[in-house]
């Protein structure tokens, strides 16, 4: 008669020293959330200060006049945005439409659904020093496909990509795959790209900011359908 396996839960001790690799790679994920969670903190104590800070400066008139003038762009911006959606929903043309919020890419025609897609949305930035500063803020608006990508074709990385990276800006920034093995240049100049292998853009846990980041699975697939001038919709 065989006799039952002991089964023994074992301790933290024993799997840390079982594991060391595993544990040590926990750790640095737990310190890097915390710390980020800290800096997102301290930004916003910032930010709040430094607006009570120019509200405190301001008359009663003031302080009502721009709040009035926040709750009215605010209120033109979300009924944009919901325009845009609506004319996304009634396009009878093969077209795109990108959530941004929700970092969702879809692939439609006429209100049906013919693909979705989850992307990353590269992030709000400041990037340069003093009066040569540049923000990018994540693409939204009505915008057109200019261009197809494949894994050989050539892109040119801004500057401020490399001085963001804190890379040397090199002289020939015009780089095979740059975008990855397929991607989308839009009117405007914002890009839907994927994962590179090549340049700056290859580091996974990088995206973009004013970009979108999609799977080199749903580019590769929607990429035949697509043509110069067809709509993209980003609200």
């Amino acid at each position: 008669m065989t006799q039952p396996v002991e089964r023994r839960r074992q301790s933290w001790r024993e799997f840390r020293l079982a594991y060391p690799g595993i544990v040590s790679v926990l750790l640095v994920v737990l310190v890097s959330m915390i710390a980020i969670d800290g800096w997102l903190v301290y930004q916003r104590v910032r930010y709040s200060r430094e607006t009570a800070r120019l509200r405190a400066g301001m008359t009663d008139q003031e302080r009502r006049k721009t709040d009035m003038v926040l709750a009215a762009e605010q209120n033109r911006m979300r009924v944009a945005l919901e325009l845009m959606r609506r004319q996304a929903n009634i396009d009878r043309d093969l077209h795109i439409s990108v959530a941004v919020d929700s970092g969702v890419m879809y692939l439609e025609r006429e209100g049906a659904l013919l693909r979705e897609m989850p992307v990353d949305v590269g992030p709000e930035k400041r990037v340069g020093r003093g009066p040569d500063t540049l923000k990018i803020v994540a693409p939204r608006g009505a915008r057109t496909v200019e261009r197809v990508l494949g894994a050989k074709d050539r892109w040119e990385i801004p500057k401020w990509v490399y001085v963001d990276r804190g890379l040397p800006v090199p002289e020939d920034r015009m780089v095979v795959g740059a975008l990855g093995p397929g991607a989308i240049v839009l009117s405007g100049g914002a890009v839907i790209y994927s994962h590179p292998t090549e340049g700056p853009l290859r580091d996974s846990s990088y995206v973009l900011p004013g970009a979108i980041r999609a799977r080199t699975q749903d580019l590769r697939a929607i990429t035949p359908n697509l043509t110069p001038g067809m709509s993209v919709y980003l609200y």
